[in-house]
Parts: C-alpha cells; structure tokens; sequence
C-alpha cells in the first residue's frame, strides 16, 4: 500500500517534495483526510503559506470531507502563516517567532492527543525574502516542538532546481526523518500517468518503520477529480 497508512507517526517528520511539472499539493490533502477519516478525533493543524483556507475545503470536498464541519468543531485548525510574516515584514526573526508561538498555542490545546500539523510550503518563505538561515532555524524549532509533543509533521516544498538541491532542501533533508519525493516522468506527464513517487529514509530515522521505495522503482499516480490513485510503474495495477 502506497503511502504507507500511518505515515507519518507521532514525532515523525516527513518531507514531502516535488516539482514544477509534478505539484506535490494532492499529497498533503491526501494527507489530512487521511487522517480525519481514520482517526475521526484526532485533530489536525494546518499551517498554510500558499494556499487559503478556501482552497483546502474545496478539495476536501471532492473526497467527501465536510473541513468546514471540522473547523468549526476545533478539531482543525488552519493558521494563515502570510498574516503572521507579512505583519512584520522588516523583522522577519520577529514574525518567524509570532508564527512559532501559534502554532506552539495550538499544540497546546491538544496536549493529550496525536495531532497531524501540515506545512504546505516551505520555499515560498525563501521567495519573500526571508533567509535559509531564518527558516532553517524556524524549521528546525518546529520539528523540536512536534517531537516534544508527539505530532506528526507534514512539511512541503518545492524544487525549482532538480538535480541541484539548494541550500534549504540541504537543510531541511538533515531534519526529516522520511523524504517523499515527487516528480514527475522522464517523458512527460501522459493521460494514464500524472507523476511519480519515492519515499527515502531521513538521517533523523535510524531504520525504516515503512517500506521505502527508491527513484528507480518509483511508484506512478494519476491524479482525479476526487483524488489521487497510486499503481506499480509499468503495471497500471492500483496499489491504493
């Protein structure tokens, strides 16, 4: 079965990458519902720097998740990161850690129970000029936090350079304890064929909970209307 079902565990730290001709975005929705629907009152948090709150319940609903239901009920929350950054925007330390403290807040709310918190992405932090260094720091406290209060971590970014990491991939590859990669085909995107899929080990796992799957044997989607299907490369077979 791909994505592994409990990935990412409490205190697990999944960086989940892709490419401009292969968005990773239908992931991190394939993510929270997942999640909600598996674990019907374990909340979830959203952390979104591109995309509003909007756009998340509109795709939730072609997987038939009620997110304004569970918004309104406390058991998700969305925080909209570009408030926090963009009100102070020549002090970026200090917004970084306005941003921090929220999403520390919301943790704190759900002492007692497994919390799912979702970064949709990363880079456009680097895009509005706010340094490696910066994030990195501010990443690397987020993953303290969620190891501290056994949540699993969700983290997006994108690769505008493939095959030459930069410096924050560089960065957040150190913190993450599985990369699932995503990129799209040799040849192109084809009707029967969207992308495909690698889940690596991270250095902060000392052995694979999950099975992992490499580049040359990458796992194939196709994107739907109501979601994502995942097969063997060369098969068509559906594994989810």
């Amino acid at each position: 079965m791909f994505p592994p079902s409990a990935l990412p565990l409490p205190g697990e730290v999944l960086l989940v990458t892709d490419e401009l001709l292969a968005p990773a975005d239908f992931v991190l929705h394939r993510f929270l519902s997942s999640h909600l629907k598996e674990s019907k009152h374990s909340p979830a948090l959203l952390v979104s720097m591109s995309e509003d709150a909007g756009r998340w319940k509109a795709i939730a609903g072609r997987s038939n998740l009620n997110l304004a239901a569970y918004v309104e009920s406390g058991l998700v929350s969305i925080i909209d990161a570009m408030t926090h950054l963009s009100a102070l925007q020549n002090d970026s330390q200090r917004s970084l850690r306005s941003l921090y403290d929220a999403v520390c807040q919301k943790l704190a709310e759900h002492s007692d129970q497994r919390v799912l918190v979702i970064v949709d992405d990363l880079s456009s932090m680097e895009w509005i000029g706010i340094t490696v260094e910066e994030i990195a720091r501010f990443t690397r406290a987020l993953c303290a936090l969620s190891r501290q209060r056994n949540a699993s971590l969700v983290l997006g970014h994108h690769i505008v350079t493939p095959g030459e990491p930069d410096e924050l991939l560089k960065r957040l590859l150190q913190l993450c304890s599985y990369h699932m990669d995503v990129f799209p085909l040799s040849s192109g995107r084809s009707g029967s064929v969207s992308g495909q899929v690698a889940l690596h080990l991270g250095p902060a796992s000392a052995e694979a909970g999950h099975p992992l799957v490499s580049r040359s044997t990458a796992v194939h989607y196709k994107l739907t209307d109501s979601g994502s299907m995942f097969f063997e490369r060369g098969t068509g077979n559906s594994v989810l």
